[in-house]
């Protein structure tokens, strides 16, 4: 076997150089994530995700792994904003390459990369399918993995402590509006597709900027985020460049006339693939008026009139995150697949 770890270069875009190794990593990243979730349907393309890695206001790097010049594996690092002490790892490999060796060698490149960017302690993440048998319990005392998991036996020999326990759920579409009636005195919600409104732009900076913050994260390092009205529009321009339709809705409060929730649908215009549920948040201070409910909702039904012929949407919340998990579940979102959160201390040596 003649292995190669390397970094790979993001192209401008699919036509310049370097953009037919990229639609490569990408149809190997699909194929590691249907398997990893029991969902085909979970697959962007390359169009899709390239925007994704070309944000310069969050720095990524890309390594892949390749097996006679074939891609076989990736790992990608999440490097946070600049002061950040964390970083974020992911690492895949195809079914029929694993155990021999890749895996180890994608996850040591990438937390050098990591340590020189002067990131000391190491996270990341995984989709994990239940399994009967012994059960390894989420820190937070919400949800568990399969202790027996090949993906949490390669973590924890690493040195990964499991942090947190996210869950992946679906929702059959169309969605029946009837099922979730909310009403919320005092707040109005607005919903659009594409960028957001320019006298908004503040408001959905905060927005952002609290989610870093708000969203629970157990005893995970997560660093603030600056965002701005100028991060929001680069965002939106990114956006643009993918084949998906974003929409957007907002729940604001009358009498301040400031957005105080929001949440976020990825669209792709294949109806084979599911719909992404982006961030959806409600800042701490507004919480327990089913803001969130009115949100999804809203953005659920814009969904149905804009994007019909769906057939799921898909979204991820921590196992502790239970007023979001109740929205939810009222809904009628159903449990399909885990993600273990893993996080890695630094070692620290004591000087002679």
């Amino acid at each position: 076997m003649s292995l190669v770890v390397e970094r790979m270069p993001i192209p401008e875009s699919l036509d310049a150089p370097g953009g037919a190794d990229f639609v490569e990593m990408v149809v190997v990243r699909n194929a590691i994530e249907a398997e990893t979730s029991g969902l085909a349907e979970m697959s962007p393309t390359a169009q899709d995700l390239l925007p994704h890695w070309q944000d310069a206001y969050s720095p990524q790097v890309l390594l892949v792994a390749r097996v006679d010049g074939r891609i076989v594996g990736r790992a990608t690092v999440d490097l946070g904003e600049e002061g950040a002490v964390s970083a974020y790892l992911g690492v895949q490999v195809l079914a029929e390459h694993r155990r021999r060796g890749i895996g180890t060698a994608l996850l040591e490149a990438a937390e050098a990369v990591a340590r020189e960017a002067g990131r000391t302690v190491m996270q990341g993440d995984g989709m994990i399918l239940p399994e009967p048998g012994p059960q390894l319990d989420s820190p937070t005392g919400h949800g568990s993995v399969p202790a027996g998991a090949a993906a949490v036996r390669f973590a924890l020999h690493h040195g990964y402590a499991l942090g947190q326990v996210v869950r992946g759920s679906r929702l059959a579409l169309p969605f029946d509006a009837a099922l979730a009636p909310v009403e919320s005195p005092g707040y109005r919600v607005l919903a659009w597709e594409g960028a957001m409104p320019e006298e908004r732009l503040d408001d959905i900076a905060r927005l952002h900027e609290r989610m870093a913050t708000d969203a629970p994260s157990a005893d995970l390092e997560v660093a603030p985020e600056t965002w701005d009205a100028d991060r929001v529009r680069a965002l939106d321009a990114l956006r643009a460049k993918t084949g998906t339709a974003m929409l957007t809705s907002v729940v604001e409060h009358i009498a301040s006339g400031t957005l105080v929730a929001f949440s976020e649908l990825s669209v792709p215009p294949d109806t084979a693939l599911a719909v992404h549920q982006q961030d959806t948040l409600v800042l701490r201070e507004h919480r327990g008026h089913r803001l969130g409910m009115l949100a999804k909702v809203a953005n659920l039904e814009l969904l149905g009139r804009r994007h019909p012929g769906h057939s799921w949407v898909i979204t991820f919340n921590a196992e502790e995150n239970r007023p979001m998990l109740d929205v939810n579940e009222a809904i009628g979102f159903v449990p399909f697949v885990y993600e273990a959160v893993w996080k890695k201390q630094p070692v620290l040596t004591l000087g002679g």
